[in-house]
């Protein structure tokens, strides 16, 4: 392999560590051996300079700002990702005497619920299994509750490709989201959520870093006594995620992430309107296929970040992933629980790999129909 064939990126569709900007990869890489004014990396800088204060001040109030978030919502950078926040969230607000409400919508709600069971009772609010988990609660469903710890949803399941296409409304109890795969992809109504995390490494940043945006009263309800020190959600507070080390590097290109958002994307409107445009091209492909190609997920909970979709058969399914890989499209390969083929197409997931999948496509068909 050559120097230039090594270097050569592809279209890259994977469901996380996924694509990120290539200005803000440019912009890393530029300052990678010293960051303008610290005279060093940002690798070797200390988390209490004054240069590291202004990148993790940055990125909280790009957030902020992107999200319109009111004061009353701290922003924390948190490590161990998605996965411990799921006993994180219990083992802080789950009441031993009430219940906690989850909707069991895919493969990450199921490990949320596991992990939540061991802290407390759990009430599965709305089941999607028996259908395949090709969908997602209707509104209504909220409106059976009246009291409890807090409601949990996903609000997009990586592996079947289902998302909520609106924002729950769970009255006067706390609504926890767990937003890792479509975190800042769209706007959201804000004053019905308590808490929403997410993994940075699918649609915000690289691995390491976990974002908890936590409303103040939510936190003031705090009911965990004797927690571990990093498991307890005063204490990041406080410490404001410096409590210890934090995930500086992650936390570094999360700043750029989401200032390339709001300068050069827009905004939360804009980028709304980027992912849809990009998801219908990849799904009307799948629809005018005459059943070619058959998509997971029912239209009105199609994910807008991971379309995943199957073949007549599973030997075309292989033989589409190989020819894709040779045509430079990377990362398609379905979850091991679920097979078929995936395309995550994440924020910054360029809108011409969408056309060009699309067109491989659809020569694949005419060559295998």
């Amino acid at each position: 392999m050559t120097t230039a064939q090594a270097q050569k990126r592809v279209y890259n569709f994977s469901a996380g560590p996924a694509v990120l900007p290539v200005p803000v990869l440019q912009e890393v890489k530029d300052e990678m051996m010293c960051l303008p004014g610290a005279g060093a990396s940002v690798l070797e800088i200390s988390h209490r300079s004054k240069d590291y204060e202004a990148i993790i001040e940055g990125a909280r109030q790009n957030i902020r700002d992107l999200l319109d978030l009111p004061e009353d919502y701290h922003v924390l950078f948190l490590q161990g990702g998605a996965t411990t926040q799921f006993s994180m969230v219990p083992m802080n607000f789950h009441h031993s005497e009430g219940q906690a409400h989850y909707v069991r919508c895919g493969a990450w709600a199921v490990k949320a619920i596991k992990e939540a069971k061991k802290v407390g009772p759990v009430d599965i609010l709305w089941d999607g299994e028996a259908g395949g988990f090709k969908e997602m609660p209707t509104a209504d469903v909220f409106n059976k509750v009246s009291s409890g710890s807090y409601v949990h949803i996903t609000s997009n399941e990586t592996i079947e490709g289902v998302e909520f296409p609106y924002d729950p409304s769970t009255g006067s109890v706390p609504l926890v989201c767990d937003a890792s795969s479509d975190f800042l992809h769209r706007k959201l109504d804000i004053k019905n959520y308590s808490l929403i995390y997410a993994g940075a490494q699918k649609n915000v940043g690289p691995a390491g870093a976990t974002i908890v945006i936590l409303h103040d009263d939510f936190l003031q309800k705090q009911v965990g006594k004797n927690l571990p020190t990093m498991l307890d959600y005063k204490i990041m507070v406080k410490g404001e995620s410096m409590h210890n080390t934090p995930p500086a590097f992650s936390i570094y290109v999360i700043e750029k992430v989401t200032r390339w958002l709001k300068e050069e994307i827009g905004g939360l409107d804009a980028i709304y309107e980027r992912n849809r445009k990009k998801a219908q091209v990849l799904y009307d492909a799948i629809d005018s296929s005459d059943g070619y190609y058959r998509g997971h997920a029912k239209l009105e909970y199609r994910s807008l970040m991971n379309v995943t979709f199957r073949l007549p058969s599973e030997e075309l399914e292989k033989k589409f992933l190989k020819e894709a890989t040779e045509n430079d499209f990377s990362g398609l390969k379905g979850h091991r629980s679920v097979g078929g083929l995936r395309a995550s197409i994440y924020n910054a997931f360029p809108p011409e790999g969408v056309d060009a999948l699309v067109e491989f496509m659809k020569e694949f068909q005419k060559n295998n129909g």
